[in-house]
């Protein structure tokens, strides 16, 4: 049996197996969907719909193309996806979370449940696949990373999105205190749900958890990933980027 690549180690305050981490992370998004957009835009630092379309078209999307998002979440790459390439037939979502993708819906691209490590498409189906901001909460890097391959066709990109800490000591201090602090205390303010700001402060503690650009990027090259680099926005938005 081949060993799994997490993105992160077992997270105790929250599961206590990796067995247990996508179940947990699956009643987390269920139960937040429909409040993720609204909170999310206190996230944002930067990363609203500007910067999802600018990422895309830096790592290369263009007309003509057919686009796999995957953790499709509530959409907000996809949609900028669906702008650049003008029909929303050339976009597909996938997603676990029944919540999320019921969020999504609605006159944006086709919705598919699967997971990252398994992906329901054929081989070669995909021109371009993006994965934003959910590395962290996928199970087995190793693994969906060859899934990413294996349904993009030669030459394909590739395109996660990520935030990452800062280097610097106090503008990572800055950044927790505002995103494990200020983030799920205004969470509950917005959403009113006594669950939301415990997915944000899992959203930190992820990030802070998280394989380091380093050892994601040895990944991608071991999944037969050619050319894969990182370029940084803003000091903590990290665009790692590759071809089939």
């Amino acid at each position: 049996m081949t060993e799994s690549t997490p993105p992160h180690p077992v997270l105790e305050a929250y599961y206590s197996t990796a067995d247990d981490r996508q179940s947990f992370v699956g009643e987390l998004f269920d139960g937040a969907a429909r409040y993720y957009n609204r909170i999310g835009q206190m996230l944002d630092l930067g990363s609203g719909p500007w910067y999802r379309r600018q990422a895309l078209l830096r790592a290369g999307l263009a007309p003509g193309m057919r686009m796999l998002d995957v953790a499709v979440g509530t959409g907000l790459v996809a949609r900028e996806a669906v702008r650049i390439l003008g029909d929303a037939r050339s976009v597909v979502g996938v997603d676990p979370s029944a919540g999320m993708m019921a969020a999504a819906a609605g006159g944006g691209p086709a919705l598919v449940q699967g997971r990252a490590e398994r992906l329901p498409f054929a081989d070669a189906a995909f021109d371009f696949l993006s994965l934003g901001y959910a590395l962290r909460h996928m199970s087995d890097l190793e693994a969906a990373f060859r899934e990413f391959r294996r349904v993009l066709k030669p030459g394909g990109r590739l395109l996660l999105l990520e935030i990452t800490p800062p280097e610097g000591k106090l503008a990572r201090a800055a950044l927790k205190l505002y995103m494990r602090g200020v983030v799920p205390w205004l969470s509950r303010a917005v959403a009113r749900h006594p669950e939301t700001p415990l997915l944000y402060r899992y959203y930190w503690d992820t990030i802070e958890a998280c394989a380091r650009p380093g050892q994601v990027l040895a990944t991608i090259g071991a999944a037969g990933f050619a050319g894969a680099d990182r370029v940084v926005q803003l000091g903590i938005f990290s665009e790692y980027r590759a071809t089939a």
